[in-house]
């Protein structure tokens, strides 16, 4: 039964190539932007190198100190003091890492060319337990190596064939970072720019950063955003009552110099999305989703069914008297339904093929700018070093994400007009043509 279905639909395309040709076109331009969307989103809440823990990485970058008479108050990142007496003792966490990452170039010189302006991420050993990192060779920075402040780096394997020529036997070469040298301990497989959190050029100790000591106020505030690794919801529950526990604590001690507040711990999704802060917490509401996907589903799926379903319901018109015919021999309304959803399906899937690979171009050649659409700042996008692999673009979730909005398209555009033309009477139908 498919079988003919698929051979009467060839047919059909054949005789009715403009019809046909504008079908596929409709489908494939929304199945095109549907799925450069889904792949942005995706590339934003997937596990992907080397951020495969993104589902229990949670980040903390907010630590606020008031007065009693409320004259002063600074909110701000942690101090190191902070970060070394409140944040590294915790013992309901995998790993804590505290990060300085700044917007500013950094520069490397090579012993035989131009500077090259890299990206720096300042850092603790838990970082690297936090972030999965591929090392092509040598190893992370060690917890002596950075209790004792030795100028060490892990570098990129970009930023090794950049300055050395090569990937592979760099460890132990110096690397001259903003006028000073360092000695190279490990090379990581770079990530993508995507990858925010996780992505750049150059990690080093951040007790190589100057003034990693500087405090803005009573010792609390400072420069440092806190990361954390949990191992499941248990421990993360945990992890926010030891917290809880911990500021109750500090205030305990602090009492009538000043109050010290710590925001609840943010995920990795809350982060994505404009979270609201409410009751204590970072909540990801139903209606913020609403607001910011609605334009998004109007636009790539209503709006092109609703012309597809004119064009499908002009087309039924012209096949009251076929459909007559079929009606008069004994043919029910559901077998005549079932043919036309199933040749608008594979004329839906046609256009899905061609909106995949249109979709998959754009992403692949335009990835400089396409994926700053979806990004608050999509200046520290727009360059050409926006990585994008394969487990980006053919992830199994954008595949059945794309095959689901191709089978909606075809509903939405296909079974109304289908139906009400099947309903018309045998002798209307077949009067349709005189």
């Amino acid at each position: 039964m498919i079988k003919d279905y698929i051979k009467q639909a060839w047919e059909l395309m054949k005789q009715n190539p403009l019809f046909s040709s504008l079908y596929v076109v409709g489908t494939a331009l929304a199945i095109c932007f549907t799925t450069v969307m889904a792949v942005a989103y995706y590339v934003k809440l997937a596990p992907l190198y080397p951020e495969y823990n993104r589902s229990y990485t949670y980040y903390s970058d907010n630590v606020r100190v008031q007065t009693p008479d409320n004259m002063n108050t600074v909110n701000s990142g942690f101090s190191y003091t902070s970060l070394r007496d409140w944040l590294y003792p915790l013992k309901n966490v995998e790993a804590v890492s505290g990060i300085i990452q700044e917007a500013d170039e950094h520069w490397v010189r090579p012993s035989d060319g131009n500077d090259l302006s890299v990206s720096a991420i300042y850092t603790d050993p838990g970082f690297f337990k936090i972030y999965e990192f591929e090392f092509i060779e040598g190893t992370p920075f060690s917890q002596a190596d950075f209790d004792s402040g030795v100028r060490t780096v892990v570098i990129s394997d970009k930023l090794a064939r950049q300055a050395f020529h090569q990937d592979e036997g760099v460890v132990g070469k110096m690397l001259n970072l903003d006028m000073n040298d360092y000695r190279v301990c490990g090379v990581v497989k770079t990530g993508s720019k995507l990858g925010s959190k996780s992505y750049s050029d150059v990690y080093v100790p951040y007790k190589n950063y100057p003034n990693y000591q500087l405090t803005f106020y009573y010792d609390v505030v400072g420069s440092f955003e806190a990361r954390f690794l949990t191992k499941d919801e248990a421990q993360t529950k945990a992890l926010q009552e030891e917290l809880d526990a911990l500021i109750a604590n500090v205030n305990q001690q602090y009492k009538g110099e000043k109050t010290v507040t710590m925001r609840p711990l943010r995920t990795h999704t809350s982060m994505v999305f404009d979270e609201v802060y409410y009751g204590n917490q970072y909540k990801v509401t139903p209606w913020l989703l609403f607001k910011k996907f609605l334009p998004i589903i109007l636009v790539l799926l209503l709006i092109p069914a609703f012309n597809l379903s004119g064009m499908i319901s002009s087309r039924m018109e012209d096949r009251l008297a076929e459909m007559g015919v079929r009606k008069s021999f004994g043919a029910s309304k559901s077998v005549l339904l079932s043919q036309v959803m199933w040749e608008n399906l594979i004329l839906t899937l046609v256009g899905g093929l061609v909106g995949l690979i249109i979709a998959w171009s754009m992403l692949f050649l335009g990835k400089s700018w396409v994926f700053t659409l979806f990004e608050d700042y999509p200046d520290a996008l727009y360059d050409n070093n926006v990585t994008v692999t394969g487990e980006m673009l053919f992830s199994p979730t954008v595949f059945i994400s794309a095959l689901l909005v191709c089978i909606i398209i075809n509903l939405l555009s296909a079974l109304i007009p289908a139906w009400n033309s099947l309903r018309k009477p045998i002798v209307s139908s077949l009067n349709e043509k005189k």
